[in-house]
C-alpha cells in the first residue's frame, strides 16, 4: 500500500479577515502528506532551499506516517514560497508574491526504496515534470495527477499526454471548464475521460463540495458544513491527502481484478472532505498537528449521517 506524493514543499505568508501567519510551512506536498498519514505511511518527493530551516522539518516529524527521505534539500538554492491574501468571504484571494527558487530547477531525485511504490499522487506542477516523474513507478496500481489553470494555458499537450498514462485527475471547476469549454461541471469531466484513457475525474467546487464522474458513474459530495473557518490555504491538497491515503489503505478490500471500484473512491473523497474541514480551523498544519485519529473518524460519521439518502 505504498502511497507517494510529489509536488511542492514550501514557505507561506497568509493573510485572512482572521489574522495572518509569516513564513509558515505550507506547499502541497506538505498538506498532502499531513492528511494521507491518518490513514498510513506516505512517502514524500521535493525539493527545499537552504533556507529551510531545520524548525520546518521538525514540523513532519509530528506525523509518523510521513517518511521524509525524499525531501531533498540544496544549500545554495531557495526555497519555493508564497504569499496570499483571502477576501472577506474567503472564497477568493489574491497572490501577492511567488517566489518559485528549487521549482526552476531539476526536479528532486526519486529514493531507490521508492521504486516499488503502488500509489501515486502527482500535486500540481507543469505536466511534463508529473509525467516524468510518474514512469519511474513501474509499479503502481492507482496514479492520480492535480493540475491547474496555468498548464491549461501554457502546457495542454502536455497535460493530455498526462491524462493518457494517470488514472485520475483532481481539478476545480474553472480549470474543467478551461480544459474543454463546457460550463456544466458534469459535461465537461465526462469529456476529460472520453478525451483521455482517464477512469475518473474530481472537480473541486469549494465551499459547495465536490463531483465526481467516474466510467461506472457520477456522485456528488457536499462540503462539510464548517462553523470555523481561518485559513481555506491547502485544503485541496488536504482532500486530495485524506482521499488517496484512504484508497491506499482500503483498495484490496473494494479492487476488482485490481482496479480501484467506484464505491472506494466515493468513500475516500469524504474522508478528503472531512479532513479537510479541520485544516481549514487554523494556519498552516497547527490544527492538523494536534488532530486525533478518533476526532477523525467521530466526524467522518457526523459527516456520512448527515449525506445518507
Amino acid at each position: 500500500m505504498a502511497l507517494i506524493v510529489t509536488g511542492t514543499v514550501g514557505i507561506d505568508s497568509v493573510y485572512t479577515p482572521h489574522g495572518h501567519a509569516e513564513r509558515v510551512l505550507g506547499g502541497s506536498c506538505t498538506y498532502f502528506a499531513a492528511a494521507a498519514s491518518f490513514h498510513g505511511p506516505v512517502r514524500m518527493v521535493a525539493a527545499v532551499g537552504g533556507d529551510f530551516s531545520p524548525e520546518y522539518r521538525a514540523v513532519f516529524s509530528k506525523f509518523p506516517g510521513v517518511d521524509t527521505r525524499g525531501l531533498e534539500s540544496r544549500p545554495n538554492s531557495k526555497t519555493f514560497a508564497w504569499g496570499g491574501k483571502y477576501h472577506q468571504n474567503m472564497n477568493s484571494r489574491e497572490t501577492l508574491f511567488t517566489e518559485l527558487g528549487v521549482l526552476t530547477e531539476a526536479p528532486p531525485a526519486v529514493p531507490a526504496a521508492y521504486a516499488d511504490s503502488e500509489y501515486v499522487f502527482l500535486a500540481n506542477s507543469h505536466p511534463a515534470v508529473q509525467l516524468g516523474f510518474l514512469r519511474q513507478f513501474p509499479k503502481r496500481k492507482l496514479a492520480v495527477a492535480d493540475t491547474m489553470d496555468l498548464w491549461i494555458n501554457i502546457a495542454k499537450p502536455e497535460l493530455q499526454a498526462l491524462l493518457n498514462e494517470v488514472d485520475g485527475l483532481v481539478l476545480n471547476y474553472d480549470e474543467a471548464e478551461l480544459l474543454t469549454g463546457k460550463q456544466n461541471p458534469v459535461t465537461a469531466a465526462k469529456q476529460i475521460i472520453a478525451e483521455s484513457k482517464l477512469t475518473f475525474c474530481v472537480v473541486k467546487k469549494g465551499e459547495h463540495g465536490c463531483l465526481f464522474v467516474h466510467r461506472e458513474g457520477v456522485a456528488m459530495l457536499p462540503a462539510y458544513p464548517a462553523e470555523k473557518v481561518i485559513d481555506p490555504t491547502g485544503a485541496g491538497d488536504t482532500f486530495a491527502g485524506g482521499m488517496m491515503g484512504y484508497i491506499a489503505a482500503n483498495h484490496k478490500e473494494h479492487a476488482v481484478k485490481d482496479r480501484v471500484h467506484f464505491d472506494v473512491i466515493q468513500r475516500a473523497l469524504a474522508h478528503g472532505t472531512v479532513v479537510a474541514s479541520f485544516n481549514i480551523e487554523s494556519f498552516t498544519l497547527s490544527r492538523l498537528e494536534t488532530l486525533k485519529k478518533a476526532e477523525l473518524d467521530a466526524r467522518y460519521r457526523e459527516f456520512a449521517a448527515m449525506v445518507r439518502a
